[in-house]
């Protein structure tokens, strides 16, 4: 399948690339900071916004897990659980971000972490539905992706082929029919030798569906090559500002740096064009000044009839073109032309 949908959107081959503002946890557990980084999200040409609907019982319950972060400029250590539950949105919270997705135009999703997730989802009526790369092995949690008949996007961060090959089976034999694979490396940030995007093309081999890329990598650079190779879905972590406190706003793109990547996108699309060669419309008037024509090699009379020596190339190239050189010898003038003329068919009469 080489396009799925998205509520009013297509994402897939020939389509444009589909650009995700990863707000996750960037909310920091604040309704106003969600909302604001919506409208700034937004506001830099997001097509759409993700969120982290999770239940931190979902995947954690050992509470004397630590776990190591920058956040404002110095290390921080502290329980998993308790950063977790600061940053889980409260009940209503969801719909309300939802709301506001819709009322700037952006399409709404989330990342669930069990089936009560994904009924919340759903109930919401959200176009897609997002795992985390951390929970791809999460057999229960795909079954229930695919079962809710939303438009399902794996990430593929730390997985091995096998790993990718048993959740695509699983949410295909579940029933799942639209799917998105995203390319990912799950390091933060994550260096240029370790992206690794031509794995995508892998992916898109293997598994027959559209296939993107979720980038945790530093500027704009590999985003903007993955679309040349084909990305149909781009991924980033947005904040409103990388010095606010917590563990991913440090390597998040701001509004201006989100507003780059977009346009880095947009260009790349642009330049992609066709695959079939040939003069593009911007190329047509330098078609005509850069390109030869035959000229005179010299000062003729009229009732020449030309050789090889009377016909010179140059610019520009409105008259016959030099490819026509052989039709023109022998050919006869009607009237006389002074060196450097470009000639043309109506120079020439019957000798």
């Amino acid at each position: 399948m080489d396009e799925v949908r998205a509520g009013p959107r297509r994402i897939g081959r020939g389509q444009p690339c589909l650009i995700a503002a990863e707000v996750g946890i960037n909310h920091n557990g604040d309704l106003d900071l969600a909302l604001r980084s919506i409208d700034a999200a937004a506001a830099a040409g997001a097509d759409a916004v993700k969120f982290q609907n999770y239940r931190t019982e979902d995947f954690l319950s050992d509470e004397t897990l630590q776990y190591s972060y920058r956040s404002g400029g110095r290390e921080v250590r502290e329980s998993q659980f308790a950063m977790f539950k600061r940053c889980e949105l409260r009940p209503g919270m969801l719909a309300q971000l939802k709301a506001r997705c819709d009322a700037r135009g952006v399409l709404f999703f989330s990342t669930p972490t069990g089936a009560e997730g994904i009924r919340e989802l759903v109930d919401l009526g959200a176009p897609l539905i997002k795992n985390g790369s951390d929970l791809l092995t999460h057999i229960d949690v795909v079954r229930a992706m695919a079962r809710s008949g939303l438009t399902t996007v794996l990430s593929t961060g730390m997985a091995t082929l096998a790993e990718v090959d048993a959740a695509v089976r699983l949410f295909r034999a579940e029933g799942g029919r639209e799917l998105v694979l995203l390319h990912c490396t799950s390091s933060y940030p994550t260096p240029p030798d370790q992206v690794n995007l031509r794995r995508m093309a892998t992916l898109r081999s293997a598994f027959g569906c559209p296939v993107g890329f979720s980038d945790h990598s530093e500027g704009v650079a590999a985003a903007t090559a993955a679309v040349a190779l084909g990305a149909c879905f781009v991924e980033k972590h947005f904040t409103l500002d990388r010095t606010l406190p917590g563990p991913d706003h440090w390597f998040s793109c701001d509004p201006d740096g989100f507003a780059a990547l977009v346009h880095g996108i947009r260009t790349a699309e642009a330049a992609l064009g066709d695959s079939m060669p040939g003069p593009t419309a911007a190329e047509a008037e330098g078609r005509e000044q850069f390109r030869l024509s035959c000229t005179t090699a010299q000062a003729l009379p009229a009732g020449t009839r030309l050789g090889e020596a009377h016909i010179a190339f140059r610019r520009p190239g409105t008259g016959i073109a030099p490819e026509a050189r052989a039709a023109l010898i022998g050919q006869v003038l009607r009237q006389d032309l002074p060196a450097g003329t470009t000639l043309t068919w109506e120079h020439f009469g019957h000798g």
